[in-house]
């Protein structure tokens, strides 16, 4: 029996010839990641230890994007404590206010991950190095700790599903519309503890930044990890973001998977994930008027330059519809610089949006977008549970930026096709 891509990479970083789906492994770790809430409680934890050493002061990343700049005092606490752990144990890869940016869309931009790594990060969106060819997963604070000390990691390798993407899709069809689609078909369990493996030529047509998506949101289809095959576009996005040695892996001929989907791209349509999970999903043209009151376009799922592009694109020339508030947040400082030079900040600000220093704040309610009772979201964030953006009778709809672009402008939950493009 053969072994799946991610299979083949635990294989490898737990000193072992051959793994199987069930199997208990220990694996070395290439990158551990933190971030400003769950960083603090994992330094807590690391104090309890007998050894409080870091195994490698340039394999850890901190990174401050929750609530920053602070918010309040609790928030900032959080960050002083994981400061002076990044001081004291002299930290490399510590990312803090003027450097900071939404962590999963940071670490591969600086080429701190690459293909062939494993990775772990007590952020559950850890999963989106795997568009780069890593194995990456989320982990709890505890386990981020025991990684921190001892560059460790103990797995259950994960048994996996085949999505074989076939087609090219049409010009407003981007990585966000592929896996709600894809999480909308199998539901936000269909994947449970599954390595989520995407193949065909379909993906000869998606960018990056579309895979980084697709990899983004596997945990809400309850993947253990999603991962892409590398390709030239992969070889290119590691060469141009730093110089770290990479390794390719791909799966055997055969090799073992629960099951096997395969998606013509070519016939997705704009997708919206209604309240209040990401597997309830529809179509846009096939439900009435909704009318909304925020739209949200950023976060670790779609706040890249191309989601900040499209949706500029769509916005150039037309203002944001009365009652509705705007909100884009770059998700680092590099994509907001870029932004600033095409003009799309300057396209945001005179629609009447507002535009954010890079944080996750609205997505998991934190700050810069709270939501009142009633009120409703297009979001192009990762969850739509209740109360995940503010009070617990708001609604969030998740969409890609191009419907959230659109949305902002009509005032309602729209697709590009109804503002004639």
């Amino acid at each position: 029996m053969g072994m799946t891509m991610t299979q083949k990479i635990l294989a490898d970083h737990a000193g072992l010839p051959k793994v199987e789906a069930g199997q208990l492994i220990e694996a070395n770790l290439d990158m551990v990641l933190g971030n400003d809430i769950t960083s603090p409680v994992a330094i807590n934890e690391m104090k309890k230890m007998k050894d409080q050493t870091v195994f490698d002061k340039e394999k850890i990343a901190l990174v401050m994007d929750h609530f920053i700049p602070n918010k309040d005092i609790k928030s900032a606490e959080n960050c002083k404590c994981c400061r002076d752990f990044a001081n004291a144990n002299e930290i490399v890869n510590y990312f803090d206010v003027g450097s900071m940016g939404i962590e999963h869309a940071l670490l591969p931009e600086k080429g701190l991950v690459t293909a062939g790594d494993a990775v772990i990060g007590a952020d559950s969106h850890t999963c989106t190095y795997g568009a780069l060819g890593a194995f990456s997963t989320g982990v709890g604070s505890t386990d981020m700790a025991a990684g921190m000390v001892t560059g460790k990691a103990w797995f259950k390798v994960p048994s996996a599903l085949k999505f074989v993407l076939t087609g090219k899709p049409s010009k407003w069809i981007s990585g966000k519309d592929v896996i709600l689609h894809i999480i909308g078909m199998i539901g936000v369990d269909g994947a449970l503890y599954k390595s989520m493996e995407f193949v065909g030529d379909g993906i000869e047509h998606l960018t990056m930044d579309d895979r980084f998506t697709i990899c983004n949101m596997a945990i809400e289809a309850g993947g253990k990890n999603g991962i892409f095959p590398v390709d030239e576009k992969t070889i290119q996005y590691i060469k141009d973001h730093g110089n770290k040695p990479y390794k390719v892996y791909e799966p055997d001929e055969d090799a073992q998977y629960d099951a096997v989907y395969t998606i013509d791209l070519s016939a997705l349509k704009p997708t919206v994930s209604f309240p209040h999970l990401p597997e309830n999903t529809k179509e846009v043209g096939t439900f009435g008027d909704i009318a909304i009151d925020q739209v949200v376009i950023g976060s670790c799922t779609n706040g890249r330059i191309q989601d900040m592009r499209q949706a500029a694109e769509i916005m150039k020339g037309k203002k944001v519809a009365k009652n509705v508030r705007c909100i884009v947040i770059p998700a680092t400082q590099a994509i907001y610089l870029q932004s600033m030079k095409e003009g799309l900040l300057e396209t945001f600000i005179e629609a009447g949006a507002v535009v954010s220093t890079p944080t996750c704040g609205p997505c998991l309610g934190g700050y810069m977008g709270i939501l009142a009772a009633g009120e409703r979201c297009v979001s192009t964030t990762n969850r739509n549970f209740v109360g995940r953006m503010g009070h617990v009778d708001s609604e969030v709809y998740l969409a890609s930026p191009a419907v959230a672009a659109a949305s902002a402008v009509t005032g309602k939950i729209s697709c590009p096709c109804e503002l004639g493009l």
